[in-house]
């Protein structure tokens, strides 16, 4: 949190966001909550975000430079790949409770020789990323016995309640939140996505006027952008530094609107599919970015 980002915001909102993960506050974990692993990151950032004990993930390491935050609290295993997890790990780290995802569906089976499963979805066709990340959160809070699953679900809608008033104040430019996939093709988050959702939540517009199928759209032309010459152009990482470097030396780049005036953001990396962490750390960095460039 910034103080330019800071000033738009009331006290009461600032402990909102707090309580959010926003401000770094780490909610206490129940004397006797269920040790917990999962495949999924979506549920791993949940679960670090409302303080269960957590025994077990995966990529861990990949996780901290993609998704930055929640902090991964000491003696977390590494399961290693999402896609082809150590079971002998998982089976050491003595779980109580697995959560699964639908994408990982496949290792039920084997999953539920070591612990039993949940499975929550967040990411499904045609339905909302955003209410099933509640959902998810306050299920796995009544599950475990945490009342600071409920008590992060509601910080969360406050926070985004906070900015859309902080954002009403702005420029009323619609977002353009992508992804550099290299420096001549870029995938973009619609309004059906969780990025795509928090801009709606926040009373921002997004540019792009497709749907994404809850995530983002398969790599598309550098030259759409010349089609939204009245947007901020944000770029969220994880993508390729090189990319990056050579978009910036690019004609046509240097030719938009948007970048000749100076509208565009780059952001800290950001799961892409996370969960309501993600969803707020999406809102925090726009925030900032947003704030500090309204103010000169």
């Amino acid at each position: 949190m910034t103080a330019t980002n800071a000033h738009m915001l009331s006290r009461r909102q600032l402990l909102a966001m707090a309580a959010a993960g926003a401000i770094g506050l780490k909610p206490a974990r129940a004397a006797t909550s269920p040790r917990v692993a999962t495949l999924d990151w979506a549920i791993l950032e949940t679960l670090f975000a409302i303080g269960a004990d957590v025994v077990a993930g995966t990529e861990l390491l990949q996780f901290r430079d993609v998704a930055v935050t929640p902090a991964i609290p000491a003696g977390v295993a590494d399961l290693g790949l999402r896609g082809t997890p150590n079971f002998e790990v998982l089976y050491a780290a003595r779980p109580d409770l697995i959560f699964n995802s639908n994408f990982y569906a496949w290792a039920d089976d084997r999953l539920r020789l070591i612990a039993p499963v949940e499975s929550h979805a967040v990411y499904q066709p045609g339905a909302s990323p955003y209410r099933l990340s509640e959902e998810m959160t306050l299920a796995i809070g009544e599950r475990l016995g945490l009342p600071t699953g409920r008590a992060f679900v509601d910080a969360t809608r406050e926070k985004l309640e906070a900015y859309r008033l902080g954002f009403g104040k702005g420029d009323h430019r619609p977002i353009l939140p992508i992804n550099l996939g290299d420096a001549r093709h870029f995938r973009v988050f619609g309004s059906d996505s969780m990025f795509g959702e928090v801009l709606a939540r926040t009373g921002l517009t997004n540019a792009w006027p497709e749907l994404t199928s809850y995530s983002a759209t398969a790599p598309v032309g550098i030259e759409r952008l010349a089609a939204m010459p009245e947007a901020w152009i944000v770029l969220i990482p994880p993508h390729p530094a090189e990319a990056l470097a050579e978009l910036r030396q690019s004609a046509f780049w240097k030719a938009l609107p948007p970048v000749k005036q100076g509208r565009v953001l780059l952001l800290d990396s950001i799961n892409p599919y996370g969960a309501l962490p993600a969803a707020g750390r999406f809102a925090d960095l726009l925030a900032g970015g947003l704030t500090r460039a309204w103010n000169g």
